[in-house]
């Protein structure tokens, strides 16, 4: 076994820190192209190691996933953020809360939701107007949240409740972003980004106890005959039952609340993108959905999407909006014939793994075709909503809501835009289109 995987150099002081803060998705295709499956990089507190083989992947996130938990510095400002909630809580309180939340994703209830989803949907577009210029990332953020706090924390925001989460998603998201400076920053230091930070999540957790508040005494009860099975009734019964810790429940709903709608979202900015790149695909989206739905979109009509599904996996291969997983091992470890110690950071980057030309042809083309009929790629060349027991538990919700607005969309309008080639991305959490989408609605 070798002892040290290949390195490329960087600064004295911030290592390759200032190089991946510069543009982590040209660093990291670099990086999967002129080191191979295993590199060593110094991104700041810990020893990070970039592996990008799918064998090694799945190795991490399935067959040994046990000898792997969240790195330590994902309980700094993301720490603060979602605390306990099921993205970042590990060991029994990790599998306490997953199997709270389980029954609110089967997919015999998902299949209910379709009509909720679709009503959305046309709520939006019923406010639209033929030669309209939209932020379609914002539309989309927006119905998006709307859906996942009608369907998981059964609420109905207020118009202030929007405003409120729509004004500090941006300084809550800008904390995340890159920067070799933070590295060696401590998070208790008051810099005006640590001070604007703070007060964006005490706005966000001040909408989220109204939200709690709101719906205290209506969760039900375990006894009825049918209690309702929202994410936040199955948690407020939890803490009647003495289970779940108000931390917890916060904790829990500040995760829904914003893994629930980021990523949708933005697989749908990123599809609409695309389609307005490639408008032979476009009309072929259209001529699928005249032929397959009739008004609202229904659970038949989604089982029929073909292209659509088509065209979601493909966004999901050249922007996933996740775009990096990070764990550490909690034992020295071998990954692609490298010694890994116990303590490190261990990245697992879908940017890099999507766009490899080892395991796609033609890798930066967006090409929906590509998915038609089997491959013989390795499972984990492709990995948007991560894999293993800890995948993502709203990947099945998140689809069915993609093709669902997607399709409601289609039947009346196209959206064009002026930019074209590869966008200019800015890294968070989640990957997000620099300065958001304007697109202009077409109507059909």
């Amino acid at each position: 076994m070798n002892s040290t995987p290949p390195r490329p150099k960087g600064d004295p002081l911030f290592g390759n820190a200032r190089q991946y803060a510069d543009d982590p998705f040209r660093f990291l295709t670099a990086c999967e192209r002129a080191y191979g499956d295993v590199v060593q990089l110094n991104l700041g507190p810990l020893d990070t190691y970039m592996v990008t083989n799918p064998d090694d992947i799945q190795q991490v996130l399935v067959a040994d996933d046990a000898n792997y938990v969240k790195p330590d510095f994902q309980d700094d400002a993301i720490g603060d953020l979602l605390g306990e909630g099921l993205l970042l809580s590990e060991g029994e309180t990790w599998q306490s809360q997953r199997k709270l939340a389980n029954p609110a994703f089967m997919m015999d209830r998902l299949e209910g939701f379709t009509d909720t989803i679709a009503g959305h949907a046309e709520t939006m577009v019923d406010s639209w107007a033929d030669g309209d210029r939209r932020n379609v990332e914002l539309a989309m953020t927006a119905v998006t949240l709307d859906v996942i706090c009608d369907l998981m924390l059964d609420v109905r925001l207020s118009e202030r409740q929007r405003r409120i989460i729509r004004e500090n998603l941006e300084p809550i998201g800008a904390r995340f972003e890159p920067d070799p400076i933070r590295f060696i920053t401590p998070d208790w230091v008051p810099t005006p980004d640590n001070r604007e930070y703070q007060a964006a999540l005490s706005e966000l957790e001040g909408v989220v106890d109204e939200i709690i508040a709101e719906r205290r005494g209506t969760e039900g009860h375990e006894d009825d005959d049918d209690p309702p099975m929202d994410v936040l009734s199955i948690l407020l019964r939890a803490q009647n039952r003495g289970e779940q810790s108000e931390t917890q429940l916060r904790d829990e709903v500040v995760t829904m609340l914003l893994a629930g709608h980021d990523t949708t979202a933005l697989t749908l900015t990123y599809s609409w993108y695309l389609l307005a790149n490639h408008p032979e695909i476009e009309r072929q989206v259209h001529e699928e959905v005249d032929a397959i739905c009739d008004g609202s979109v229904t659970m038949a009509d989604v089982r029929e999407m073909d292209l659509i599904d088509r065209v979601i996996k493909e966004s999901n291969r050249l922007y996933p909006p996740v775009y990096v997983i990070f764990r550490q091992p909690t034992t020295d470890v071998e990954l692609g014939g490298y010694r890994v110690p116990e303590g490190s950071s261990v990245m697992l980057p879908q940017w890099a793994v999507h766009r490899s030309p080892d395991y796609w042809e033609s890798p930066e083309q967006f090409d929906p075709g590509r998915w038609t009929g089997e491959d013989d790629r390795p499972r984990f060349a492709y990995f948007p909503f991560g894999g293993g027991p800890r995948h993502c538990i709203g990947k099945h919700l998140a689809l069915l809501e993609a093709k669902v607005i997607m399709g409601t969309i289609a039947q009346q309008y196209s959206l064009d835009t002026e930019r074209s080639g590869q966008l200019e991305l800015r890294p968070s959490l989640t990957i997000h289109p620099r300065g958001g989408l304007e697109m202009t609605v077409e109507e059909r």
